[in-house]
């Protein structure tokens, strides 16, 4: 066999030993503990619904994949897909508000409508609502 099939068969080889290790390690990545991380943003629910409903481009570009830790009044509880807990906080608005989506919906027992509460999760746009995903309660 040539050397330079050698060589290409060896970094071939090579490639795909690094590629398959990447994919292992990112597939058995978790998570991360957002009761541990440092917020990107700390801010009322009416102020992140108010950002976002006055210039979405730049509220979404501020506070898109970002951690943010946000306060407000419930306004509903739902359960979503994968039995997440949905919590709607009022924002003073009727068209939109913030509804953040807990993954752990046994952490929440105590909630009831109307009561504040600080929720740190995930920002990942506005669609008529700002939405905050793996949310967890710190308050």
């Amino acid at each position: 066999m040539k050397l330079w099939i050698k060589i290409a068969l060896a970094t071939v080889m090579v490639f795909a030993v690094v590629g398959i290790g990447i994919g292992i390690y990112l597939f058995n990545l978790e998570a991360a503990d957002l009761r541990k991380a440092k917020p990107d943003f700390i801010i009322s629910a009416a102020d992140l619904q108010q950002a976002f409903e006055n210039n979405e481009v730049s509220a979404s570009a501020k506070f898109v994949n970002r951690i943010i830790e946000v306060s407000g009044n419930i306004e509903s509880i739902s359960i979503g897909e994968e039995n997440a807990l949905n919590l709607t906080l009022q924002t003073g608005s009727d068209l939109s508000s913030v509804i953040c989506t807990i993954p752990d919906a046994a952490s929440t027992v105590n909630l009831s409508t109307g009561n504040p509460i600080t929720v740190r999760g995930e920002c990942s746009g506005y669609l008529m609502d700002v939405l905050l995903n793996n949310c967890v309660i710190i308050k």
